[in-house]
């Protein structure tokens, strides 16, 4: 069998994404700083691109240079002040005579030090509220953990070398709540393992737990909740109103407090409705969860990438000029490149040049999409920005997708990660599109706005009488709303909102 070899011509269509479509398409899904990040790293590869300030600075400086010499020339024409000597501590008094002190030499030695021959004036105290003036170190540090604010305190306490043993695997165990996740049992044999030669009692364990729980902030170091509770009661002043009840409660009845089985802690504690009341406000004056004081997470900021204003009774949205600097191609290197050289240098300034009319073309359009984007979701959300949650409009993707004639997954692009500043706050554009429940009278609802009802009616609930969630849906139907029991738990458990057993309180 021979096989011959033949060509073949045929047609057909295909779709192919150009370098300037990936990267148009990549900056659009950058989030604010991610494209800081992304605009910095090109100006500094690419020579052709250049920053708008860059102009104004050097304007700024030429200025300077001018104003530099009109002043050189202005006092060449005026005696130049002079140092003279005041014998007082103050140092040099500037004066206008042409005085020359007669306490300084005429010829010093080339090592000699100014310092020892004329006396400097004393520098001028720092100013002091400086708006301008910020603690660096105060500003840019790291927070503050539990363990690091502990394990200061415990380096200021005064410890034995084997106390300090002790203290620090008692500090290892606590975690960020501010509990110990061992029992003194487990760290005692843990210690009791590396120790050589004296062994390690029990109470010496307890003895140095006792001081630890004496640390800020009060609670810490405790096995369970009745015992952080029982530590920060212990270190109230004894003459604290109904202080002896409160540890009555906690001690004895602490599980009738956590059921809000308060008829039974009534009858239990032989306590008036009244006394109880005071009791609970101690009570829940206290921190279940110690270690959420000190131990915070770094703040988190958000840049807005679109700023919506009401101007004269219409919205208005704008980009944020400052989420990114405002780039160019630089003139100078722009105009080394010769249209007949095609050297290797002139090669590659053309290049560069060309990227960096790519790089400006994606910037240009990432804005064009992401401002038309907005204002499509503000057109749809005019009664959200006006009321509040309750006027949220169902929207999905598509339904901008159709106004703006761009496909689904670019909307999806544009709206991630991606803020919009407006009178009520800062909000991502996705919490903007929500699905909707049907109402009675045929239309649609979106879940944001019925999150917020259900969040209205449990703020208005009788404390006495919490609302179930079989109530708050037949509530919900009233108004025309037609959604389940189950999507109303789903909606309070999202918003982090306890059931009705837990939200009981005695008021």
């Amino acid at each position: 069998m021979v096989m011959k070899a033949s060509l073949q011509l045929k047609m057909g269509q295909s779709l192919t994404m150009t370098p300037q479509l990936q990267q148009a398409i990549r900056l659009l899904q950058l989030s604010t700083l991610d494209l800081q990040q992304e605009i910095q790293q090109a100006l500094e590869s690419n020579p052709m691109l250049e920053t708008s300030e860059d102009d104004e600075q050097n304007e700024a400086e030429q200025s300077t240079e001018e104003a530099k010499d009109s002043n050189e020339t202005a006092e060449e024409s005026s005696p130049e002040p002079t140092a003279d000597w005041d014998e007082s501590e103050n140092g040099p008094d500037w004066s206008s005579e042409n005085d020359i002190p007669d306490n300084i030499p005429d010829d010093l030695p080339v090592d000699t030090a100014w310092d020892d021959i004329y006396q400097s004036a004393p520098a001028p105290a720092p100013k002091a509220d400086d708006e301008n003036d910020h603690d660096f170190e105060t500003r840019n540090s790291p927070a503050e953990t539990l363990q690091d604010h502990l394990e200061w305190q415990l380096n200021l306490t005064p410890l034995s070398e084997r106390d300090q043993a002790i203290a620090h695997a008692l500090l290892d165990a606590v975690d960020d709540r501010g509990y110990l996740t061992a029992t003194v049992e487990d760290i005692h044999a843990g210690l009791m393992d590396d120790a050589d030669e004296d062994p390690l009692e029990l109470d010496e364990v307890k003895t140095v737990l006792h001081r630890l729980q004496h640390f800020d902030p009060p609670g810490v170091f405790a096995a369970d909740l009745q015992e952080c509770l029982l530590i920060q009661l212990n270190q109230l002043p004894p003459d604290t109103p109904w202080l002896r009840q409160a540890r009555l409660v906690v001690t004895q009845f602490l599980h009738l407090l956590g059921n809000r089985d308060y008829a039974q802690l009534l009858r239990r504690s032989r306590l008036k409705e009244d006394q109880l009341k005071e009791v609970l406000s101690l009570i829940t004056s206290l921190n279940p969860r110690p270690g959420d004081m000190v131990d915070q997470a770094e703040p988190d900021y958000v840049i807005p990438d679109v700023i919506v204003r009401k101007h004269e009774g219409r919205w208005r949205v704008e980009l944020n000029p400052e989420i990114a600097p405002r780039i160019r191609v630089n003139a100078s290197y722009a105009g080394l490149i010769r249209r007949a050289d095609s050297s290797a240098d002139n090669t590659y300034l053309r290049d560069q040049l060309q990227e960096a009319k790519w790089f400006i073309k994606s910037l240009q359009s990432r804005n064009e999409t992401l401002l038309k984007v907005a204002t499509r979701i503000v057109e749809h959300q005019q009664e959200f920005l006006e009321y509040g949650d309750e006027k949220m409009k169902p929207l999905i993707l598509s339904d901008i997708a159709q106004a703006v004639e761009m496909h689904e997954s670019t909307i999806s692009r544009v709206t991630t990660q991606k803020y919009m500043h407006t009178p009520r706050g800062i909000y991502e554009l996705k919490y903007f599109f929500s699905s909707h429940v049907s109402t009675a009278e045929g239309g649609e609802c979106s879940s944001t706005a019925i999150r917020a009802m259900i969040k209205k009616l449990i703020a208005e609930e009788t404390p006495k009488k919490p609302l179930s969630d079989s109530k708050i849906a037949a509530m919900l139907k009233e108004q025309g709303i037609n959604v389940a029991r189950r999507t109303v738990a789903k909606y309070r458990e999202a918003m982090h909102i306890p059931p009705s057993n837990e939200r009981k309180r005695l008021v």
